[in-house]
C-alpha cells in the first residue's frame, strides 16, 4: 500500500474512540473563544502608537487579520486531510517524522499550552481582584481556581464542556457588542474630530512591525480548532468552514471594536489610554460602566481558559496513544466522552506554572538552575511578573512548530501527491509561502523580545528529545 494511503494504528483507535459531537458553529465558537482573549482590551493604544495614523493602525489590523486567514487557510486543507486527533501533531509527524510530532505534543504539554492557560488566568485574576474588591494577594488563588472550576466542568464531559463555550464565547460576543455601540454612541454624541497623525510622530517600518507583532499576537490562537478535529461532525467540510468563519468574524470584530475606541475616546485619547474598553465604557456609564469592563473582560479570560483546556487536552492524548511511555495520558472515558487523566494532568501543570511563576518563592526557585552556573537569565521586573513572563517564554516556541506546519502543507504536496483533500489552499503557493514568512518574522520578534527567557521554554524541549528515545525504545521493546 503506499505511504500515503496506509493508516496508523491510533487512526483506526480513533474511529472506535471519538464520538463526533462538535457542529460547525460549536467549532467557531471554540475559534472565537480563544482567540479574542484580552488584547483587544490591551493592545489597541500601542498598535496605534506605533503605526503613527489612524489610517496604518486600522491597516495593521486589517493586514494581520488576512495573514491570519491565510494561515486559517494552510489549516484547513491540513486538517481536512487528516481529521484526526492532535492537528499539528498529526501534521508535523506526517510530514517530518514521529519525532517532530513527538517534539510539538511535549511542548504543548509541558510548557505552550500551560503558558497560555497561564496567561489567561492572571487576566482573570488581575480584573477578578478589582471586581470582588480584594488586595492583590489572591491573584495567584484566583488564577489557579479558575483553572481548576473549567478543568472540573470538562472532566464532566465533552457535552458540557462544549456548552461552557458556547456559553462564555456568547457572552463574551455581547459584550463587546456593547462595548462597540458605547464607543459610537459616545462618537455621535460629541461629534470630536480628531487628527489622523501623531505630531512629530514616526512611520518608521519599525515601529509599523512592531505594531504587527501586536496584532497577530491579538489573533493568535485560531488553529487550536484543528486539535479536536477527530470529534467534529463532517470534518472534510466543517472544519475548513469553521477556520474561515471564525477568522472572518474576528477581524470583523476587531475592527469595529478599534472603530468604536477610535470614534468614543479619539484618536489622542486611545493612545492615552492603556484600557480604552474600561475608559470608555466609564466615560458613558461611570463606575458602573468600570465594573462592567472587568466582568466582560473576566468572562473573556475564562472563554478563552476553557477553550485551551478543551483542545490542548487533545494533544495529550494523542501523544499518549503514539507514544507507551505517556500512555496514560490517552486514556478515555467513554460514558462522559472525555480524556479524564489527560485534562487532570494538564490543569496540574497549568497550576503548578501559575504558582511558580506568579509567588516570589516560585521565581526563586526557578532561578536556582541558572545560579549554579552564574547567570542571571531571568529578569522579572523587564516582564511585570506572571503575565508577560509567561508571553515572552512561550511564544518563540509556538512560532517555531507554526513555521514547521506551514512549510508542512508545501512538503506534503510532494511527498503524499494522492492524500485526499477535501479543501485546497486557494492561490497556492502563495498563501503558504505568505504563512511561513509571517511566523518567521514573529518567530524573530518573540526571540528578540524574549532574550534569556527562551531558555525556559527550550529546556522542557531539550528535555523531551531523550523522553522521545526512551519512548520509541519502549515501544520497539513490545
Amino acid at each position: 500500500m503506499p505511504a500515503d494511503q496506509r493508516q496508523p494504528m491510533a487512526v483506526q483507535e480513533e474511529t472506535e474512540r471519538y464520538q463526533k459531537k462538535l457542529t460547525l458553529w460549536d467549532t467557531v465558537n471554540i475559534i472565537i473563544g480563544i482567540v479574542i482573549g484580552v488584547s483587544i482590551f490591551k493592545v489597541p493604544s500601542l498598535v496605534f502608537a506605533n503605526a503613527g495614523s489612524i489610517e496604518a493602525g486600522l491597516a495593521v489590523w486589517c493586514l494581520g487579520g488576512f495573514l491570519m486567514l491565510a494561515g486559517a487557510l494552510c489549516y484547513a486543507e491540513l486538517a481536512s486531510a487528516m481529521p484526526e486527533t492532535g492537528g499539528d501533531y498529526v501534521f508535523l509527524s506526517r510530514t517530518y517524522g514521529t519525532g517532530a510530532g513527538f517534539l510539538f505534543g511535549w511542548a504543548q504539554f509541558v510548557a505552550i499550552n500551560p503558558g497560555n492557560i497561564g496567561i489567561m488566568s492572571y487576566v482573570f485574576a488581575q480584573y477578578a481582584v478589582s471586581f470582588l474588591g480584594v488586595s492583590d494577594d489572591w491573584s495567584v488563588l484566583l488564577a489557579a481556581s479558575s483553572v481548576c472550576i473549567l478543568i472540573f466542568l470538562n472532566l464532566l464531559g465533552l457535552m458540557v464542556g462544549k456548552r461552557a463555550q458556547n456559553i462564555l464565547t456568547l457572552a463574551k460576543v455581547i459584550g463587546l457588542v456593547a462595548i462597540a455601540l458605547t464607543g459610537f454612541y459616545l462618537g455621535i454624541k460629541n461629534t470630536t474630530t480628531v487628527p489622523s497623525a501623531i505630531p512629530g510622530g514616526s512611520n518608521s517600518t519599525a515601529n509599523f512591525g512592531l505594531s504587527m507583532v501586536f496584532v497577530l499576537y491579538a489573533y493568535g490562537g485560531w488553529n487550536d480548532a484543528a486539535f479536536v478535529a477527530a470529534e467534529v461532525k463532517q470534518p472534510g467540510k466543517n472544519i475548513p468552514k469553521a477556520l474561515i468563519m471564525g477568522t472572518v468574524g474576528i477581524m470583523v470584530i476587531y475592527l469595529l471594536i478599534n472603530c468604536a475606541y477610535l470614534w468614543g475616546l479619539g484618536y489622542e485619547g486611545l493612545l492615552n489610554s492603556p484600557a480604552p474598553a474600561a475608559d470608555l465604557l466609564e466615560r458613558v456609564w461611570g463606575t458602573t460602566g468600570k465594573t462592567a469592563i472587568s466582568l466582560v473582560i473576566m468572562i473573556s479570560s475564562l472563554g478563552a481558559i476553557n477553550g485551551l483546556i478543551l483542545t490542548g487536552s487533545r494533544v495529550n492524548v494523542r501523544l499518549g496513544m503514539d507514544h507507551p511511555l505517556f500512555a496514560v495520558l490517552a486514556r478515555w472515558n467513554y460514558r462522559v466522552n472525555a480524556p479524564i487523566y489527560s485534562l487532570i494532568t494538564q490543569g496540574m501543570i497549568s497550576v503548578s506554572m501559575i504558582v511558580l511563576i506568579g509567588t516570589k518563592t516560585g521565581q526563586h526557585i526557578l532561578e536556582k538552575p541558572f545560579e549554579l552556573i552564574q547567570h542571571k537569565f531571568i529578569n522579572w521586573e523587564k516582564y511585570a511578573g506572571g503575565f508577560d513572563t509567561l508571553i515572552a517564554a512561550s511564544a518563540p516556541l509556538f512560532w517555531i512548530f507554526f513555521l514547521m506546519t506551514g512549510l508542512s502543507l508545501i512538503v506534503l504536496r510532494f511527498k503524499l501527491p494522492s492524500l485526499e483533500r477535501p479543501f485546497r489552499v486557494p492561490f497556492y503557493p502563495l498563501t503558504p509561502i505568505l504563512f511561513c514568512i509571517t511566523s518567521l518574522y514573529m518567530l524573530y520578534s518573540s526571540l528578540t523580545y524574549a532574550g534569556g527567557l527562551t531558555a525556559l521554554g527550550l529546556i522542557p524541549v531539550l528535555i523531551g528529545i531523550p523522553l522521545y528515545l526512551m519512548s520509541r525504545v519502549s515501544h520497539n521493546t513490545k
